[in-house]
């Protein structure tokens, strides 16, 4: 049976993505849920990218021990490729919903990073070619939610801990681009092995990638 909002306080879902910019491996999005008449106050919970990569990985459990549920879906580069990057989001925000969904957890609203909102809009296809299922909920951006919602500030740092790992392991796979460090971002180091060795099955393929391999001999970045 599903564990309403009526069986506790509001729920309220944070939710928030990582890999939007990268040139390699997928999209993550993270979504945390919390009672808000329950839940304790996290002051050390911030956004992911304010923390050192050893403090996300340490506060992992505690999210997952305050949340009253958590999740994390991810949309591969093939996917960022078929569909586009903002459809990416939106399967991936669905697949980590849809986790929740299935431990019996319907929060009341989703809270999402940003002023747009990628999650609840009608998406144009999806691989399956039919439209990305759309959110059962309301979905209510803010800006800079990661610092002032500590459920997005939660939802950051499951997605970005998830997101490393897998990239970490990519790059036991793909040594030559330095995807433990820089987890598919793209830095000169990046870009310069994209000059001298092309993209790998893990690059998102529909991107300027010849553009960024380019700007690794001008120097620039």
């Amino acid at each position: 049976m599903r564990r309403l909002a009526t069986e506790f306080g509001p729920l309220v879902a944070g939710c928030d993505e990582v890999g939007r910019g990268a040139l390699a491996g997928p999209v993550s999005v993270g979504v945390v849920v919390i009672d808000v008449r329950s839940a304790r106050t996290r002051t050390v919970l911030r956004d992911s990218k304010l923390l050192a990569p050893e403090r996300r990985v340490e506060l992992v459990p505690m999210v997952r021990s305050w949340a009253l549920a958590s999740a994390v879906g991810h949309a591969s580069a093939d996917e960022i490729d078929d569909v586009g990057l903002m459809e990416a989001l939106r399967l991936a925000g669905m697949r980590a919903l849809g986790q929740i969904e299935a431990a019996g957890i319907v929060p009341d609203v989703v809270h999402l990073d940003g002023n747009y909102d990628w999650l609840g809009r009608g998406g144009q296809g999806s691989l399956f070619g039919d439209a990305t299922p759309m959110p059962t909920v309301p979905v209510r951006t803010m800006i800079k939610a990661d610092l002032k919602c500590q459920a997005v500030a939660a939802a950051s740092i499951l997605a970005k801990v998830e997101r490393d790992a897998i990239m970490v392991d990519l790059g036991v796979q793909e040594p030559r681009f330095g995807w433990a460090v820089n987890k598919g971002y793209a830095t000169p180091e990046h870009r310069a092995a994209l000059h001298s060795f092309g993209p790998t099955v893990w690059h998102r393929r529909s991107w300027n990638l010849d553009r960024a391999a380019v700007e690794a001999l001008d120097g620039d970045g």
